[in-house]
């Protein structure tokens, strides 16, 4: 049982260090980066349109970008490799599930990284 534990932990660190998460803004747009190079998909969801799964354009080995027009206030979460994948966000929100979304939140200067 410890043994299973261990492994578990080891898992959830493992993937939990493999990818990191930004974005930049510009007047009308944020431009979403996931950085994880082991990823052979990358699919984004946001409260813009329901949730509706989009795929992620790949633009180096390792990063992944998703523009969206900046609207204001939205949640979104990725799924990778077909996995739900929340990335440690500076803002975030209970959902309905027991689960959180990250919270995209304007910048009044502009420019934001998490």
């Amino acid at each position: 049982m410890k043994r299973l534990l261990l492994h578990a932990l080891s898992a959830v660190f493992f993937v939990a260090g493999c990818a990191g998460h930004f974005y930049r803004e510009e007047a009308d747009r944020v431009h979403l980066y996931l950085r994880d190079g082991r990823a052979g998909e990358v699919q984004f969801a946001s409260s813009l349109d329901g949730f509706g799964l989009h795929r992620i354009n790949k633009v180096d080995a390792k990063t992944w970008v998703m523009t969206v027009p900046k609207s204001g206030e939205f949640r979104y979460f990725y799924l990778v490799d077909g996995r739900i994948y929340f990335p440690d966000c500076q803002y975030r929100e209970m959902d309905d599930f027991g689960s959180y979304n990250c919270l995209y939140k304007p910048d009044p200067q502009g420019a934001n990284t998490n």
